[in-house]
Protein backbone atom coordinates (compact mmCIF):
# COMPACT_ATOMS: atom_id res chain seq x y z
CA UNK A 1 0.00 0.00 0.00
CA UNK A 2 1.69 3.01 -1.03
CA UNK A 3 1.38 6.66 0.10
CA UNK A 4 -0.70 9.07 -1.43
CA UNK A 5 -0.26 12.54 -1.64
CA UNK A 6 -3.17 14.61 -2.97
CA UNK A 7 -2.21 18.12 -4.11
CA UNK A 8 -3.75 21.12 -5.34
CA UNK A 9 -7.10 19.97 -3.82
CA UNK A 10 -10.29 21.92 -3.01
CA UNK A 11 -11.14 19.92 0.68
CA UNK A 12 -14.79 19.86 1.71
CA UNK A 13 -13.44 17.74 5.34
CA UNK A 14 -17.12 17.24 6.46
CA UNK A 15 -16.91 19.35 9.36
CA UNK A 16 -19.66 21.82 8.01
CA UNK A 17 -17.02 24.63 7.03
CA UNK A 18 -16.21 26.16 3.53
CA UNK A 19 -13.80 23.99 1.68
CA UNK A 20 -10.48 25.14 1.45
CA UNK A 21 -7.26 24.94 -1.42
CA UNK A 22 -4.60 22.20 0.33
CA UNK A 23 -2.59 18.94 0.37
CA UNK A 24 -3.75 15.70 1.94
CA UNK A 25 -1.22 12.82 3.00
CA UNK A 26 -2.68 9.25 2.89
CA UNK A 27 -0.04 6.73 4.04
CA UNK A 28 -1.41 3.30 5.08
CA UNK A 29 -5.07 3.09 5.35
CA UNK A 30 -5.44 6.37 6.99
CA UNK A 31 -4.79 9.81 6.57
CA UNK A 32 -2.05 11.26 8.64
CA UNK A 33 -1.93 15.06 7.38
CA UNK A 34 -4.18 17.74 6.06
CA UNK A 35 -2.36 21.04 5.03
CA UNK A 36 -4.05 24.01 3.78
CA UNK A 37 -2.49 26.07 1.57
CA UNK A 38 -1.00 29.38 2.39
CA UNK A 39 -0.58 31.32 5.79
CA UNK A 40 2.69 29.89 6.29
CA UNK A 41 1.15 26.12 6.32
CA UNK A 42 4.03 23.47 5.90
CA UNK A 43 4.40 21.21 3.13
CA UNK A 44 3.26 17.31 3.86
CA UNK A 45 6.18 15.27 3.13
CA UNK A 46 6.40 13.60 -0.15
CA UNK A 47 8.91 10.68 0.06
CA UNK A 48 8.20 7.57 -1.60
CA UNK A 49 4.72 8.79 -1.97
CA UNK A 50 2.42 8.73 -4.78
CA UNK A 51 1.30 12.29 -5.81
CA UNK A 52 -2.00 13.42 -7.30
CA UNK A 53 -2.03 16.47 -8.58
CA UNK A 54 -5.81 17.53 -8.35
CA UNK A 55 -5.28 21.00 -10.09
CA UNK A 56 -8.58 22.37 -8.18
CA UNK A 57 -10.32 19.22 -8.34
CA UNK A 58 -13.10 18.64 -5.04
CA UNK A 59 -11.69 16.21 -2.30
CA UNK A 60 -14.24 14.38 -0.40
CA UNK A 61 -14.85 11.29 1.88
CA UNK A 62 -16.05 8.53 0.59
CA UNK A 63 -20.30 8.73 0.76
CA UNK A 64 -22.02 6.34 2.96
CA UNK A 65 -25.57 4.35 2.00
CA UNK A 66 -28.23 4.26 5.20
CA UNK A 67 -30.49 1.93 3.24
CA UNK A 68 -29.11 -0.38 0.61
CA UNK A 69 -30.27 -3.66 -0.75
CA UNK A 70 -27.52 -5.58 -2.95
CA UNK A 71 -29.61 -8.27 -3.76
CA UNK A 72 -32.52 -6.27 -5.09
CA UNK A 73 -32.09 -7.25 -8.89
CA UNK A 74 -33.61 -4.16 -10.10
CA UNK A 75 -37.22 -5.44 -10.65
CA UNK A 76 -40.04 -4.53 -10.51
CA UNK A 77 -41.57 -6.67 -7.33
CA UNK A 78 -40.33 -8.60 -4.26
CA UNK A 79 -41.66 -12.08 -6.05
CA UNK A 80 -39.15 -10.79 -9.10
CA UNK A 81 -36.56 -10.44 -6.13
CA UNK A 82 -37.36 -13.83 -4.63
CA UNK A 83 -37.49 -15.67 -7.83
CA UNK A 84 -33.98 -15.62 -8.92
CA UNK A 85 -31.68 -17.81 -8.34
CA UNK A 86 -29.36 -17.81 -5.65
CA UNK A 87 -26.39 -19.23 -7.51
CA UNK A 88 -27.31 -16.05 -9.91
CA UNK A 89 -28.83 -13.99 -7.23
CA UNK A 90 -24.68 -14.24 -5.49
CA UNK A 91 -23.13 -13.00 -8.04
CA UNK A 92 -25.73 -10.02 -8.82
CA UNK A 93 -24.89 -9.14 -5.23
CA UNK A 94 -20.96 -8.84 -6.05
CA UNK A 95 -21.31 -6.80 -9.41
CA UNK A 96 -23.90 -4.63 -7.54
CA UNK A 97 -21.47 -3.91 -4.69
CA UNK A 98 -19.03 -2.86 -6.95
CA UNK A 99 -21.18 -0.66 -8.63
CA UNK A 100 -21.59 1.58 -5.57
CA UNK A 101 -17.89 1.45 -4.96
CA UNK A 102 -17.61 2.69 -8.41
CA UNK A 103 -20.35 5.80 -7.66
CA UNK A 104 -18.32 6.62 -4.61
CA UNK A 105 -20.45 4.75 -2.01
CA UNK A 106 -17.13 3.88 -0.13
CA UNK A 107 -19.66 2.63 3.34
CA UNK A 108 -22.98 1.45 2.70
CA UNK A 109 -25.37 -0.20 5.50
CA UNK A 110 -27.28 -3.30 4.71
CA UNK A 111 -31.55 -3.09 5.11
CA UNK A 112 -32.84 -6.05 4.13
CA UNK A 113 -31.51 -9.16 2.02
CA UNK A 114 -33.54 -11.14 -0.15
CA UNK A 115 -32.44 -14.78 1.03
CA UNK A 116 -31.09 -15.22 4.44
CA UNK A 117 -27.53 -15.82 3.66
CA UNK A 118 -27.06 -13.24 0.67
CA UNK A 119 -25.74 -10.18 2.72
CA UNK A 120 -23.58 -11.98 5.25
CA UNK A 121 -22.21 -13.93 2.42
CA UNK A 122 -21.00 -10.34 0.91
CA UNK A 123 -19.28 -8.56 3.69
CA UNK A 124 -17.23 -11.53 4.18
CA UNK A 125 -16.48 -11.52 0.48
CA UNK A 126 -15.40 -8.47 0.43
CA UNK A 127 -13.61 -8.33 3.76
CA UNK A 128 -11.31 -11.08 2.81
CA UNK A 129 -10.97 -9.62 -0.84
CA UNK A 130 -12.39 -11.99 -2.65
CA UNK A 131 -15.06 -9.48 -4.47
CA UNK A 132 -15.13 -5.58 -4.48
CA UNK A 133 -17.06 -3.07 -3.09
CA UNK A 134 -17.81 -0.96 -0.02
CA UNK A 135 -17.58 -1.13 3.56
CA UNK A 136 -20.96 -3.31 4.62
CA UNK A 137 -23.16 -3.50 7.37
CA UNK A 138 -24.94 -7.02 6.67
CA UNK A 139 -28.65 -7.65 7.51
CA UNK A 140 -31.23 -9.96 7.44
CA UNK A 141 -34.27 -10.86 5.60
CA UNK A 142 -37.44 -8.55 6.16
CA UNK A 143 -38.82 -10.06 9.85
CA UNK A 144 -42.68 -10.20 8.93
CA UNK A 145 -46.22 -12.01 10.12
CA UNK A 146 -48.18 -13.97 8.51
CA UNK A 147 -50.37 -11.76 5.73
CA UNK A 148 -47.69 -8.98 6.43
CA UNK A 149 -45.57 -7.12 4.28
CA UNK A 150 -42.90 -9.72 2.64
CA UNK A 151 -44.35 -12.33 3.35
CA UNK A 152 -45.23 -13.92 -0.08
CA UNK A 153 -46.14 -17.09 0.31
CA UNK A 154 -49.09 -18.33 -1.65
CA UNK A 155 -52.22 -20.33 -0.74
CA UNK A 156 -50.92 -23.85 -1.52
CA UNK A 157 -47.47 -22.97 -1.09
CA UNK A 158 -47.63 -21.84 2.96
CA UNK A 159 -44.11 -22.65 3.96
CA UNK A 160 -42.34 -20.27 5.42
CA UNK A 161 -38.95 -20.84 3.33
CA UNK A 162 -41.00 -19.83 0.33
CA UNK A 163 -41.63 -16.36 1.26
CA UNK A 164 -39.41 -13.30 0.53
CA UNK A 165 -39.42 -12.43 3.99
CA UNK A 166 -39.01 -14.15 7.35
CA UNK A 167 -42.46 -15.06 8.61
CA UNK A 168 -42.96 -15.18 12.61
CA UNK A 169 -46.20 -15.08 14.28
CA UNK A 170 -45.77 -14.67 18.37
CA UNK A 171 -42.75 -14.06 20.52
CA UNK A 172 -40.99 -16.98 20.89
CA UNK A 173 -41.48 -17.52 16.92
CA UNK A 174 -39.86 -13.92 17.05
CA UNK A 175 -36.92 -14.64 19.33
CA UNK A 176 -36.03 -17.84 17.76
CA UNK A 177 -35.59 -16.11 14.50
CA UNK A 178 -33.36 -13.31 16.16
CA UNK A 179 -31.24 -16.23 17.26
CA UNK A 180 -31.25 -17.84 13.52
CA UNK A 181 -30.06 -14.73 11.88
CA UNK A 182 -27.40 -13.72 14.69
CA UNK A 183 -26.09 -17.72 14.02
CA UNK A 184 -26.20 -17.05 10.00
CA UNK A 185 -23.84 -13.81 11.26
CA UNK A 186 -25.84 -10.60 10.47
CA UNK A 187 -24.86 -7.25 11.62
CA UNK A 188 -28.66 -6.14 11.90
CA UNK A 189 -31.66 -7.07 12.16
CA UNK A 190 -34.86 -5.91 9.81
CA UNK A 191 -38.62 -5.38 11.11
CA UNK A 192 -41.22 -4.56 9.31
CA UNK A 193 -43.45 -2.54 11.50
CA UNK A 194 -45.77 -1.27 8.71
CA UNK A 195 -47.19 -2.14 5.50
CA UNK A 196 -46.45 -0.96 2.07
CA UNK A 197 -48.99 0.25 -0.06
CA UNK A 198 -47.93 -1.54 -3.36
CA UNK A 199 -47.95 -4.99 -1.58
CA UNK A 200 -51.46 -4.58 -0.73
CA UNK A 201 -50.89 -3.69 3.08
CA UNK A 202 -51.69 0.00 3.06
CA UNK A 203 -47.87 1.98 4.40
CA UNK A 204 -50.63 3.36 7.51
CA UNK A 205 -51.09 -0.12 8.54
CA UNK A 206 -48.47 -1.64 12.01
CA UNK A 207 -48.62 -5.51 12.16
CA UNK A 208 -46.32 -6.26 14.65
CA UNK A 209 -47.45 -6.44 18.63
CA UNK A 210 -45.61 -4.73 20.92
CA UNK A 211 -44.69 -7.91 22.71
CA UNK A 212 -43.25 -9.49 19.53
CA UNK A 213 -41.10 -6.41 18.61
CA UNK A 214 -40.02 -6.37 22.77
CA UNK A 215 -38.64 -9.64 22.40
CA UNK A 216 -36.92 -8.96 18.59
CA UNK A 217 -34.92 -5.87 20.15
CA UNK A 218 -33.85 -7.60 23.54
CA UNK A 219 -32.60 -10.38 21.66
CA UNK A 220 -30.85 -8.92 19.11
CA UNK A 221 -29.01 -6.15 22.17
CA UNK A 222 -27.98 -9.58 23.91
CA UNK A 223 -26.32 -10.96 20.77
CA UNK A 224 -24.98 -7.22 20.20
CA UNK A 225 -26.86 -6.83 16.83
CA UNK A 226 -28.78 -3.62 16.24
CA UNK A 227 -32.26 -3.37 15.32
CA UNK A 228 -33.68 -1.67 11.43
CA UNK A 229 -37.48 -0.78 11.05
CA UNK A 230 -39.41 -0.38 7.71
CA UNK A 231 -41.95 1.93 9.79
CA UNK A 232 -44.15 4.22 7.52
CA UNK A 233 -47.05 4.15 9.88
CA UNK A 234 -46.93 6.77 12.52
CA UNK A 235 -47.22 3.94 15.56
CA UNK A 236 -45.00 2.33 14.20
CA UNK A 237 -41.97 5.47 14.19
CA UNK A 238 -43.31 5.83 18.14
CA UNK A 239 -42.83 1.96 18.81
CA UNK A 240 -39.03 2.48 17.14
CA UNK A 241 -38.55 5.10 19.68
CA UNK A 242 -40.40 3.56 22.87
CA UNK A 243 -38.15 0.14 22.26
CA UNK A 244 -35.22 1.36 21.16
CA UNK A 245 -34.92 0.46 17.63
CA UNK A 246 -32.10 2.32 15.96
CA UNK A 247 -32.58 2.88 12.49
CA UNK A 248 -35.79 4.20 10.93
CA UNK A 249 -36.49 3.43 7.38
CA UNK A 250 -39.50 5.86 5.75
CA UNK A 251 -41.02 7.40 8.79
CA UNK A 252 -43.77 8.75 6.13
CA UNK A 253 -46.28 9.35 9.02
CA UNK A 254 -45.05 11.19 11.55
CA UNK A 255 -47.38 13.42 14.18
CA UNK A 256 -45.96 15.65 16.53
CA UNK A 257 -45.98 13.35 19.19
CA UNK A 258 -43.64 11.18 16.95
CA UNK A 259 -42.01 14.11 16.45
CA UNK A 260 -41.30 15.22 20.07
CA UNK A 261 -40.18 11.93 20.46
CA UNK A 262 -37.47 11.23 17.94
CA UNK A 263 -36.18 14.77 18.59
CA UNK A 264 -36.13 14.22 22.41
CA UNK A 265 -34.14 10.89 21.62
CA UNK A 266 -32.24 12.41 17.82
CA UNK A 267 -28.97 10.80 19.56
CA UNK A 268 -30.27 7.94 19.55
CA UNK A 269 -31.99 6.96 16.33
CA UNK A 270 -31.35 7.55 12.32
CA UNK A 271 -33.78 8.24 10.10
CA UNK A 272 -33.22 6.96 6.17
CA UNK A 273 -36.89 8.20 4.79
CA UNK A 274 -35.95 6.52 1.07
CA UNK A 275 -37.71 9.54 -0.93
CA UNK A 276 -36.71 8.01 -3.92
CA UNK A 277 -38.76 5.10 -4.10
CA UNK A 278 -41.95 7.71 -3.02
CA UNK A 279 -41.12 10.20 -5.65
CA UNK A 280 -40.34 7.61 -8.46
CA UNK A 281 -43.33 5.44 -7.61
CA UNK A 282 -45.22 8.62 -7.98
CA UNK A 283 -43.79 9.43 -11.10
CA UNK A 284 -41.70 7.77 -13.27
CA UNK A 285 -43.25 4.09 -12.98
CA UNK A 286 -45.52 4.42 -15.54
CA UNK A 287 -43.53 1.64 -17.83
CA UNK A 288 -44.43 -0.54 -15.08
CA UNK A 289 -47.88 -0.27 -15.22
CA UNK A 290 -47.33 1.97 -12.29
CA UNK A 291 -49.14 5.02 -13.50
CA UNK A 292 -49.25 8.28 -11.68
CA UNK A 293 -53.26 7.57 -11.77
CA UNK A 294 -52.88 4.16 -10.34
CA UNK A 295 -49.89 5.14 -7.37
CA UNK A 296 -52.14 7.96 -6.50
CA UNK A 297 -55.22 5.34 -5.64
CA UNK A 298 -52.62 3.44 -3.47
CA UNK A 299 -51.71 6.68 -1.68
CA UNK A 300 -48.40 7.14 -2.61
CA UNK A 301 -48.85 10.51 -3.65
CA UNK A 302 -50.39 11.25 0.01
CA UNK A 303 -47.18 9.31 1.55
CA UNK A 304 -44.95 11.56 -0.62
CA UNK A 305 -46.47 14.83 0.96
CA UNK A 306 -46.61 13.78 4.33
CA UNK A 307 -43.24 12.20 3.86
CA UNK A 308 -41.48 15.53 2.70
CA UNK A 309 -43.21 17.60 5.53
CA UNK A 310 -42.00 14.66 8.35
CA UNK A 311 -38.85 14.94 6.80
CA UNK A 312 -38.86 18.92 6.69
CA UNK A 313 -39.61 19.13 10.64
CA UNK A 314 -37.30 16.43 11.28
CA UNK A 315 -34.51 18.49 9.70
CA UNK A 316 -36.08 21.69 11.99
CA UNK A 317 -35.51 19.67 15.03
CA UNK A 318 -31.80 18.40 14.31
CA UNK A 319 -32.88 14.83 13.79
CA UNK A 320 -30.15 12.66 11.29
CA UNK A 321 -31.81 12.02 8.15
CA UNK A 322 -29.12 10.41 5.58
CA UNK A 323 -29.72 9.15 2.29
CA UNK A 324 -30.75 5.70 0.96
CA UNK A 325 -34.14 5.26 -1.36
CA UNK A 326 -35.14 1.77 -1.80
CA UNK A 327 -32.66 0.89 -4.59
CA UNK A 328 -32.75 -1.61 -6.81
CA UNK A 329 -36.37 -1.97 -7.64
CA UNK A 330 -37.15 -1.30 -11.52
CA UNK A 331 -37.54 2.14 -11.23
CA UNK A 332 -35.12 2.95 -8.43
CA UNK A 333 -32.12 1.40 -10.20
CA UNK A 334 -29.07 0.78 -8.69
CA UNK A 335 -26.16 3.29 -9.20
CA UNK A 336 -28.56 5.95 -9.47
CA UNK A 337 -28.36 6.68 -5.42
CA UNK A 338 -27.27 9.84 -5.25
CA UNK A 339 -30.52 11.13 -6.11
CA UNK A 340 -31.19 11.20 -2.81
CA UNK A 341 -28.98 14.23 -1.81
CA UNK A 342 -30.48 16.23 -5.15
CA UNK A 343 -34.26 15.44 -3.62
CA UNK A 344 -32.88 16.94 0.23
CA UNK A 345 -32.09 19.28 -1.45
CA UNK A 346 -35.04 19.85 -4.00
CA UNK A 347 -37.59 18.51 -1.53
CA UNK A 348 -36.62 18.82 1.70
CA UNK A 349 -34.93 22.43 1.46
CA UNK A 350 -31.39 21.26 2.85
CA UNK A 351 -28.51 23.07 1.56
CA UNK A 352 -26.29 20.96 -0.50
CA UNK A 353 -24.01 21.59 2.78
CA UNK A 354 -26.13 19.27 4.62
CA UNK A 355 -26.54 16.66 2.07
CA UNK A 356 -23.25 16.16 2.08
CA UNK A 357 -22.91 15.85 5.62
CA UNK A 358 -26.39 13.82 6.08
CA UNK A 359 -24.01 11.13 3.23
CA UNK A 360 -19.86 11.91 4.98
CA UNK A 361 -19.89 13.23 9.11
CA UNK A 362 -23.51 11.26 9.78
CA UNK A 363 -22.44 8.25 8.08
CA UNK A 364 -19.62 7.50 10.66
CA UNK A 365 -21.73 6.80 13.35
CA UNK A 366 -24.74 5.19 11.16
CA UNK A 367 -21.67 2.28 10.24
CA UNK A 368 -20.80 2.22 13.81
CA UNK A 369 -17.33 3.57 12.90
CA UNK A 370 -17.86 6.99 14.72
CA UNK A 371 -15.73 9.70 13.61
CA UNK A 372 -13.39 7.33 12.15
CA UNK A 373 -15.29 8.14 8.28
CA UNK A 374 -17.03 10.55 6.67
CA UNK A 375 -14.20 13.22 7.24
CA UNK A 376 -10.73 14.37 5.75
CA UNK A 377 -8.88 14.38 8.75
CA UNK A 378 -5.71 13.36 10.07
CA UNK A 379 -5.85 10.06 11.96
CA UNK A 380 -9.46 9.52 10.28
CA UNK A 381 -9.59 6.32 7.58
CA UNK A 382 -8.57 6.75 3.84
CA UNK A 383 -12.17 6.22 2.22
CA UNK A 384 -11.79 9.73 -0.11
CA UNK A 385 -13.34 10.89 -3.27
CA UNK A 386 -11.92 13.43 -6.42
CA UNK A 387 -14.33 15.54 -7.87
CA UNK A 388 -15.07 17.02 -11.43
CA UNK A 389 -16.80 20.07 -10.11
CA UNK A 390 -18.33 21.52 -7.10
CA UNK A 391 -21.22 19.68 -5.29
CA UNK A 392 -21.71 22.41 -2.97
CA UNK A 393 -22.71 24.48 -6.49
CA UNK A 394 -24.39 21.67 -8.45
CA UNK A 395 -24.93 18.61 -5.99
CA UNK A 396 -26.30 16.66 -9.56
CA UNK A 397 -22.56 16.48 -10.33
CA UNK A 398 -22.58 13.25 -7.62
CA UNK A 399 -24.67 11.54 -10.18
CA UNK A 400 -22.37 11.26 -13.10
CA UNK A 401 -19.38 7.91 -13.00
CA UNK A 402 -17.31 10.24 -15.19
CA UNK A 403 -17.63 13.19 -12.94
CA UNK A 404 -15.86 11.08 -9.90
CA UNK A 405 -12.64 11.20 -10.77
CA UNK A 406 -11.19 9.07 -7.98
CA UNK A 407 -12.30 6.69 -5.46
CA UNK A 408 -10.08 5.34 -2.57
CA UNK A 409 -11.57 3.58 -0.31
CA UNK A 410 -9.29 2.26 2.87
CA UNK A 411 -5.60 4.16 1.83
CA UNK A 412 -6.08 1.94 -1.91
CA UNK A 413 -7.25 3.01 -4.90
CA UNK A 414 -10.25 1.33 -6.21
CA UNK A 415 -10.32 4.00 -9.16
CA UNK A 416 -7.36 5.76 -10.11
CA UNK A 417 -7.64 9.07 -11.13
CA UNK A 418 -7.04 9.72 -14.93
CA UNK A 419 -3.21 10.20 -16.22
CA UNK A 420 -3.38 14.20 -17.61
CA UNK A 421 -0.98 15.41 -20.12
CA UNK A 422 -0.74 18.83 -19.56
CA UNK A 423 -0.36 20.49 -16.08
CA UNK A 424 -2.44 23.00 -16.84
CA UNK A 425 -5.04 21.05 -17.23
CA UNK A 426 -8.01 22.08 -14.72
CA UNK A 427 -11.24 20.04 -13.85
CA UNK A 428 -13.80 22.59 -13.02
CA UNK A 429 -17.85 21.83 -13.36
Amino acid sequence: MADVLFTNVRIFDGGGETPFQGEVLVQGNRISRVVQSGYGARSAPVAGAQVIDGAGAFLMPGMVEAHTHFSWNDQPSLESIQRMPPEEHILWCAEVAKRYLDMGWTSCVGAATAKPRLDVVIRNAINDGTIIGPRYLAASQEITVPGGLGDTTAPHLPQPEFAFGAVVSGAEEMRRCVRMFCKYGVDSLKINLSGESITGMPSEMSQFTEEEIRVCVEEAKVWGKRVAAHARSTWSIKQCVKLGIEVIYHASFADEEALDLLEANKFNHFVAPGLAWLINTCHHASAWGLTPEVTRKMGYHRELEAAVESMKAMRRRGIRILPGGDYGFAWTPHGTNAKDLEYFVKYIGMSTMEALLSATAWGGPMMKMGKQLGYIREGCLADILLIDGDPLADITVLQDKARILAVMKDGEFHRAPPVRHARTTRWAA
